[in-house]
């Protein structure tokens, strides 16, 4: 009887750590904490993503307006696109060049075929005047023509020269012949090509027979042109 005067005693340990908690629980606030970061990173990616795209977006746009803004200024708000103006070439060929067509704005002679200004000619360093093109500096050159045309008989086709090294008429450096029968007409192509040493001031000009008998449907059907090689 005498233990039961005195209270009961408890004693505290302050220094027990605190319950941990349950296996279950501490795996699903990993789980928890994974899938945050997950979603943070994936939300950063997409907002880098839409500046980037935001910056290009706007570079592109300059880079659109601003050869209108520099056209305007070297213009004048004039058309440069003037048949009588020579094209300029963003990237200009490094040897002389000249490619030609037909079209509904020339006026051939009888025997030889005349070229349009109208129809983007390609000229460089090469000049064309009375139906001839006309070498501006001295080497090998390919020089070519085609012509599309109906006939019967015979059709002459020839790429000629003149020039100040010999006096006198000219100097055929290609010519074709095609034949057919005179009781039906037939339509046809000549092509001529060739390599051939040119001096400035040499006139290069295309003759056929008869330039009535050229189909001229297509502009690009007739061509004549050289190139330095």
């Amino acid at each position: 009887m005498a233990s039961d005067k005195y209270p009961s005693v408890y004693v505290v340990d302050s220094h027990a750590d605190w319950p941990h908690p349950p296996p279950k629980l501490r795996q699903r606030q990993c789980r928890m904490g994974v899938a945050q970061t997950l979603l943070f990173m994936l939300v950063s990616v997409a907002l880098c993503g839409m500046i980037i795209e935001a910056c290009l977006i706007y570079h592109l746009y300059q880079l659109d307006t601003a050869p209108s803004a520099s056209f305007s200024k070297h213009t004048g708000g004039e058309d440069d696109t003037s048949p009588t103006k020579k094209p300029s070439y963003e990237i200009p060929p490094s040897k002389p060049v000249a490619h030609l067509t037909d079209g509904q704005d020339v006026i051939h002679e009888e025997k030889i075929m005349a070229w349009s200004m109208n129809a983007d000619p390609l000229l460089y360093e090469m000049d064309y005047k009375d139906r001839k093109l006309i070498i501006q500096k001295e080497g090998y050159y390919y020089v070519y023509s085609k012509v599309f045309f109906t006939d019967n008989g015979v059709f002459h086709h020839s790429v000629n020269m003149h020039t100040e090294k010999y006096a006198g008429g000219r100097i055929t450096l290609l010519q074709s012949r095609k034949y057919s029968l005179k009781s039906s007409k037939i339509r046809s192509n000549s092509y001529l090509g060739g390599v051939f040493h040119l001096y400035k001031n040499d006139a290069v000009y295309v003759e056929v027979s008869n330039t009535t008998k050229i189909d001229r449907h297509k502009s690009f059907e007739n061509i004549f042109g050289a190139y330095m090689i």
